[in-house]
């Protein structure tokens, strides 16, 4: 049996830092360097942090460090932050090619690995080992863009992801996920024959924790967003007043001794962590989720951090409180049928099947 082609690089024991620029409007001046920062940028540092920044030599106006923190901003002034280098939690560097031709590639992404940098993780994700692979490579042409994701699947969440290597072939997939989510609203039959609405269909595994009695079941609760200490954005939830939501849940076993069901998911939308909210919706949150639980709500409110300190950069402490990229749930983007960008040819890709989410049957 040929082995399967991967990609990946060694994660260096630092990443680079980050360079953030910000240009001074004339609303803003007057203000003193530290009002800006601790005002346009709280959800980055307390007030202290960025005291600590600042007199660290870490900021740059028009070119020149300054440490003076009480300096006066002038309109038109270029800001410059920046954040140093630091080592960035554990993560998988490998990735599977499922697929590929000369405008996609479809990797099996393992779980606890980013697909794009956000939060502690700015180097390992998945976009810079395809940004790496492709420098090393000389086979994609000058005027097209690198490989990019082009959508995301959960840190925690393994299986199918479907890169671009055309700007043509990034826009055409781009177009079948969003065209999905928008033809959520008002469809809600089971038996609906997808395939000739959609040009892209996604089927997912999960182990969730007790018995779904119904073979079958359509989740269509709508996802919003609420106030979450450490998700600047919002914590995606179970909403009423959310953007609706399409999930097809078919059981494939139960395991009435271990008390969990083995389920398959398709998802019409895209909502961020839908299959997480829309299963512990239904009170049966994925096993080993630490953040949802029954009825699509985090598993505890409030503001509580580590400690009242900064962390060593500045910022704040990660919130003790379970956060989205948190591991430890069992769910895997199995199957993707996708109508071909270029060619429009119909094309299955499949990632193989952790052993956590095989039935008896498959195990065999």
């Amino acid at each position: 049996m040929t082995p399967a082609e991967t990609i990946g690089i060694p994660w260096p024991e630092f990443n680079e830092g980050l360079t953030y620029h910000d240009v001074v409007s004339s609303s803003d001046s007057g203000l003193s360097l530290i009002e800006f920062y601790s005002t346009k940028h709280k959800s980055s540092a307390p007030l202290q942090g960025w005291l600590q920044r600042i007199q660290n030599g870490q900021v740059m106006i028009d070119g020149e460090t300054v440490t003076d923190p009480n300096l006066i901003l002038r309109d038109g002034s270029e800001l410059v932050y920046h954040r140093l280098p630091w080592k960035e939690p554990e993560a998988p560097y490998l990735l599977e090619v499922l697929y590929k031709d000369d405008d996609m590639i479809a990797l099996n992404k393992p779980a606890g690995l980013q697909v794009l940098p956000g939060g502690l993780f700015q180097q390992r994700t998945v976009l810079t080992q395809l940004q790496w692979h492709a420098n090393k490579n000389t086979i994609y042409p000058a005027q097209e863009v690198h490989p990019v994701p082009v959508h995301r699947l959960g840190r925690g969440t393994s299986g199918v992801l479907l890169c671009a290597k055309t700007k043509r072939a990034k826009s055409c997939l781009a177009a079948y996920f969003a065209d999905g989510t928008l033809s959520v609203r008002g469809k809600r039959d089971m038996h609906s024959d997808l395939g000739v609405e959609r040009r892209i269909t996604k089927i997912y595994r999960a182990l969730v924790k007790g018995i779904i009695d119904m073979n079958e079941v359509v989740i269509d609760q709508p996802i919003g967003t609420m106030r979450y200490p450490g998700v600047a954005r919002g914590l995606y939830v179970a909403l009423a007043s959310g953007k609706p939501a399409l999930s097809k849940v078919r059981v494939l076993e139960r395991d009435v001794k271990k008390d969990q069901t083995l389920v398959q998911v398709e998802i019409q939308s895209g909502r961020p962590h839908q299959i997480r909210i829309h299963l512990s919706f239904i009170g049966h949150p994925l096993l080993g989720d630490p953040l949802y639980v029954a009825g699509g709500q985090p598993n505890c409110f409030g503001s509580e951090l580590v400690d009242g300190s900064f962390a060593e950069d500045g910022g704040y402490q990660r919130p003790a409180k379970p956060v989205p990229g948190d591991c430890g749930y069992h769910l895997h983007a199995h199957e993707v049928t996708l109508s071909h960008p270029t060619t429009n040819e119909v094309i299955k890709i499949i990632a193989p099947l952790p052993s956590m989410l095989q039935s008896v049957e498959e195990a065999r």
